[in-house]
């Protein structure tokens, strides 16, 4: 296991760097092997270095205390450099390693666990005024409010915005001493919560994080909750190590802390169907559900299965973390749910492989689906309210070799954004984008790949051109937000209602302006330049990777050259970047080869994120959009008259000096909203 735990000298000093999760059993004995051999080589001063150390859970916790232990006893010390923030919070949380740099044995050296920072006796308005937050006047202010509404100075002082919530329990933290932690995933373990009964851990606040030796890591809302601290001991009989966090943050990690337990599995894999044979079709209808539900308010959905609670758990947080996709598949040895936030796939949690057909048939049955066919890819719809919010999502299933995989889409009406002076467009390129749609004809083409943005720029477009006095038309496949006075239309294949038959009724229907959701064949491309040629204004997307491949593409499924020329009004091409998380961006300077490749001054200044618990230490949060625009002109004109080949056109736009995709998004790396590694991720530039 040597290879495991790199080791090098400086000095009397030895370095050790893990490279895997301390959550793995080898690597744990790797470590602790390592440690011995330190000791036994006289080298008692020891750096772990955490780079490569991605999560800990409490069983490598206790090797690190163990580790430190040994090393002490032989006249020497355990220190870290290198730990990610999630890696930190979790030393910090437990008491392992200092959450203040001036203490006095140092934030990086391994302390006894649980030891904590001497409380300060201050009032919390002292304080905040110590840590800069809030000035004396503000402080007297929300002392006279207090005095007439009896209200606590902090809740004031978060209603008048004078400071946040997280901003209170830092300060909270310095008052007792407890380390405020940032809850998220990777911050607490089945086998803590597993301590703790569920029930009990929500109505007394509280979330168990960890069990290391005998103590158990709890973070609490209150930190004067003492009847419920003597609660928790009196139930797991050990010691406590307490963990200031929002009560938001403990409630939100409630359901997959205890869904995630071996218990909840054993509660769905433990129902046998005829013939004893577990998770088979009618066990799965008798463990989803036995009599009719309503599912269009999960947030009251409360007690009942545990395939219920789950599932009701995984759309919450999906919702309240932004993430556009559900993902639940099967492998022959563990289920898991990934999210999809800001276009990148996340492990979320993982379940026991005999309890994802339960999930997959739970779901089914929502979205009033069959439940009994596994072998055949279903879809469907669903809706539910949560957190005040009417929610969307489109089933789709697909039968795998180990189970059916589900993947859930999310459409969130509130999150839409409908307006074009949203969408991310530069001042000059949302002038031109304007321009175009105030044609009173001609076709309008939004390109990109899948998942880039196009059909939300062309409901935001069409959200833009509403008018009492327009007739504006949709086809679309399928209908995503409904928006007024807009006559939207879905295709029906199974009817034989395609895009291309339904383009040809709504002619009739006296269109001013008509979106067709995407052009796929031949016939609908035809039909979409004949109207556009006729006195219409049509929006479309296309699959393409620039804005010059769209024009190619029509003319290779047969659109005339003549015809595409004249109807044509422009192309827009887009794709999705991430933004740079503005909670953990700083600023850096490039090394001067990449700033003279670039074309760049060498003192220019970029961003970067340096990973926090508001972007999933990612280092970044949210997207936005790049664009390239083509506009039609009388000299592209003439050149597409010729029928010109894909590179016969780039070279005629790249002499033209309009923007290219990559150069706009070069121009947001230098405004430090997104990372030049992101551009390069989205755009393929040769």
């Amino acid at each position: 296991m040597a290879e495991l735990v790199a080791r090098s000298s400086i000095g009397s000093v030895a370095y050790l760097a893990p490279s895997g999760s301390l959550g793995d059993e080898n690597m744990q004995a790797a470590l602790a092997g390592a440690v011995r051999a330190c000791v036994e080589t006289n080298s008692a001063d020891v750096v772990l270095d955490l780079d490569r150390v991605p999560l800990v859970n409490g069983r490598g916790l206790e090797v690190i205390l163990d580790a430190s232990d040994r090393l002490i006893a032989a006249g020497g010390s355990l220190k870290f450099v290198n730990a990610s923030p999630l890696v930190s919070d979790i030393l910090i949380a437990n008491g392992i390693t200092s959450s203040d740099p001036s203490s006095a044995v140092g934030a990086n050296t391994v302390m006894s666990m649980g030891q904590r920072l001497a409380p300060q006796p201050n009032k919390i308005g002292e304080i905040l005024i110590e840590m800069g937050l809030i000035s004396d006047a503000q402080r007297a202010e929300a002392l006279q409010l207090q005095t007439r509404s009896g209200k606590q100075l902090g809740s004031i002082l978060i209603e008048k915005r004078t400071i946040s919530e997280t901003d209170l329990y830092k300060a909270l933290s310095r008052q007792s001493g407890m380390p405020y932690i940032a809850l998220r995933p990777g911050l607490y373990e089945p086998a803590a919560a597993a301590m703790v009964p569920g029930e009990t851990a929500r109505r007394l606040n509280v979330l168990p994080m960890f069990k290391v030796r005998d103590t158990l890591t709890l973070a609490t809302a209150d930190a004067q909750a003492i009847p419920a601290f003597d609660e928790i001991q009196s139930i797991t009989g050990g010691k406590l190590c307490l963990v200031l966090s929002r009560r938001d943050e403990i409630t939100k990690c409630y359901f997959e802390a205890y869904s995630t337990h071996p218990a909840s599995g054993a509660m769905v894999g433990g129902m046998e169907g005829p013939g004893g044979a577990p998770g088979d079709t009618a066990g799965d209808i008798e463990l989803v559900e036995q009599e009719r539900t309503d599912f269009t308010a999960i947030d009251q959905m409360a007690g009942g299965s545990s395939v219920i609670n789950l599932v009701n758990g995984l759309i919450q947080r999906a919702v309240s973390d932004g993430a556009s996709d559900i993902h639940i598949e099967c492998s022959r040895a563990r289920g898991m749910v990934r999210f999809r936030i800001d276009g990148i796939l996340h492990e979320i949690m993982q379940v026991r492989p005999d309890m994802h057909p339960a999930i997959v048939s739970r779901l089914k049955v929502m979205a009033k689906l069959d439940i009994a066919e596994r072998r055949m890819p279903q879809d469907g719809r669903l809706q539910v309210t949560t957190q005040g919010r009417t929610i969307d999502l489109r089933f789709s299933s697909l039968a795998g070799i180990y189970g059916e995989k589900v993947v859930l889409r999310i459409l969130d009406r509130s999150q839409a954004i409908l307006d074009i002076d949203k969408i991310g467009m530069t001042p000059s390129n949302l002038a031109m984008f304007k321009k175009l749609l105030g044609r009173s004809y001609g076709m309008v083409l939004v390109t990109g790949p899948t998942g880039s943005g196009k059909t939300t720029t062309l409901y935001a477009a069409v959200n833009f051109l509403k008018s009492i006095e327009k007739n504006i038309v949709t086809i679309e496949d399928p209908v995503e937000y409904q928006i007024d006075i807009i006559n939207q239309n879905q295709v029906n294949e199974a009817t034989g209602l395609g895009f291309a038959r339904m383009l040809r009724h709504i002619l009739r229907q006296d269109p001013d302006i008509i979106m067709v959701g995407e052009i796929r064949d031949r016939e609908t491309a035809e039909i979409a330049v004949q109207a556009a040629l006729t006195g219409h204004l049509v929006l479309s997307t296309l699959h393409t990777n620039d804005a010059v491949g769209a024009l190619s593409r029509m003319m290779e499924m047969g659109v005339e050259p003549y015809l595409l020329s004249s109807a044509l009004a422009g192309v827009v091409a887009q794709r999705l970047v991430r933004r740079v998380c503005p909670t953990c961006s700083a600023p850096f300077t490039p090394s001067p080869e990449l700033a003279a490749a670039q074309g760049w001054p060498v003192d220019v200044k970029l961003a970067k994120g340096r990973g926090c618990p508001a972007c999933y230490d990612s280092g970044y949060r949210g997207r936005m959009g790049i664009h390239e625009i083509i506009v039609a002109t009388a000299d592209l004109e003439r050149v597409m008259i010729r029928n010109p080949s894909k590179e016969d056109l780039q070279a005629f736009i790249h002499k033209s000096g309009h923007t290219s995709l990559y150069q706009d998004g070069m121009q947001r790396v230098l405004e430090g909203r997104t990372s030049l590694e992101e551009v390069a991720r989205v755009i393929h530039e040769t």
